[in-house]
């Protein structure tokens, strides 16, 4: 068992979905970005995504990509992610920490040292959005030999034949991206979700949480009518760069979380 899988289980006791947030580490500042990451499971969020800013995001809209900017900007660096895992550890050891991001940085600091990095800062799982399956042997095994999940990407184009492929090294759960094209685009409609998460689920086995198009509470119910988990991150995103005060940021985090949890 795992903080994930734990807390999973524990909602699903509970019969709620995961509420899940992104945001980039590092944004505005390193400071305010810790204070806006140990508010968050009191705003209601289930699991944390953190961002590992890099300079050329290719799968993010125009709002992560500012996000990272302004980290790097502001001088964050995979150890000082690593380092605000680290603090936010001191007082919360059961929320799961997801750490999202590209390869890049990773590989620059080298695998077997990022792997005892990672696990020594608290971190859950990886999602790394430019590995794809064929490329397991780089990150995603030795990953799971050390104890941390993997999380894969399905998009509405992941067919039957792909799918396998997708599922095969995958823990804890799938990303399912409701929408196709980058982040913070258009919306996620319930409708066209509905049976894509229970064709990755019944293939899978996994919890299946959606993402990309979620921007409201309203949005948030409505989705996770149909998933395990609801994944926000580019309308939360907006209100740090828009300079919103961490309350004002944690209040907009608690309403999506009341959607998600009602």
């Amino acid at each position: 068992m795992t903080r994930l899988t734990d807390k999973f289980d524990a909602l699903k006791a509970d019969g709620k979905t995961a509420f899940v947030t992104y945001t980039m580490s590092g944004d505005p500042d390193p400071a305010t970005s810790l204070e806006i990451m140990r508010g968050l499971p009191g705003a209601g969020v289930d699991i944390i995504e953190l961002g590992l800013p890099f300079t050329d995001p290719m799968a993010d809209g125009q709002s992560i990509q500012k996000a990272a900017l302004r980290a790097l900007d502001a001088g964050q660096t995979l150890k000082g992610v690593l380092a605000m895992a680290t603090e936010f550890r001191k007082d919360d050891q059961t929320t799961p920490i997801i750490l999202m991001g590209y390869y890049n940085p990773i590989y620059s600091h080298g695998v077997e040292a990022f792997l005892v990095d990672a696990k020594a800062a608290g971190i859950d799982g990886l999602i790394v959005v430019d590995l794809p399956p064929e490329e397991d042997d780089e990150l995603c095994l030795p990953a799971n030999a050390a104890g941390l999940h993997f999380i894969r990407l399905a998009t509405p184009t992941t067919d039957d034949k792909r799918l396998p492929a997708v599922a095969a090294n995958t823990s804890g759960f799938v990303y399912y991206v409701s929408i196709t094209g980058i982040t913070g685009a258009a919306e996620a409609e319930a409708s066209a979700v509905a049976p894509e998460v229970e064709r990755i689920r019944a293939l899978t086995g996994l919890p299946v949480c959606v993402g990309f198009g979620i921007k409201t509470p309203e949005r948030a119910a409505d989705i996770a009518k149909v998933a395990d988990g609801v994944v926000v991150g580019s309308a939360i995103v907006d209100r740090i760069g828009a300079g919103e005060s961490v309350d004002n940021v944690l209040g907009f985090v608690k309403q999506l979380a009341d959607g998600a949890h009602s």
